[in-house]
């Protein structure tokens, strides 16, 4: 039989578009939230898989990200900024979209969760306000080639 279980997290973190036309432009945060969602065979436990271990899989991530400033390494007055005023962090490759977090949050999960072989999707839904959110998933078959 299949079922599919979820854990929500929370963090705390600023960022900005420097491409937006909109307030987007500017230094802002978010109170983000995320569901992490696991469908696949329930095992010989009655689990897809225990929710302490989905937790250990994510929460290094949030820990990395919470109170700290996700910046583009293609945003040049951000990153001289913090050159020059060491703060808590995050470089990435990419604009910080809602997208783009989630995307990156998948793809720093997925390995983890890939060693439970009877997990067969892995979805995060990340919300940058209460009504917005964006949603990415990896069927993990496709993940373990």
């Amino acid at each position: 039989m299949k079922a599919t279980i979820a854990k929500d997290f929370h963090w705390e973190m600023g960022h900005r578009l420097p491409y937006h036309d909109g307030g987007c432009q500017n230094i802002h945060g978010h109170s983000y939230s995320m569901r992490v969602e696991i469908s696949g065979e329930i095992d010989e436990r009655g689990m897809v898989i225990d929710y302490f271990d989905l937790k250990a899989a994510v929460q290094p991530i949030i820990e990395r990200l919470d109170h700290s400033f996700l910046c583009s390494e293609s945003d040049e007055p951000m990153c001289a900024f913090f050159r020059g005023n060491p703060m808590k962090v995050n470089m990435v490759p990419f604009y910080s979209t809602a997208e783009n977090i989630a995307l990156y949050i998948l793809q720093e999960i997925t390995p983890s969760i890939s060693v439970y072989p009877n997990v067969e999707v892995l979805t995060v839904r990340l919300h940058e306000t209460k009504r917005t959110f964006a949603e990415v998933s990896v069927e993990m078959k496709k993940y373990r080639g």
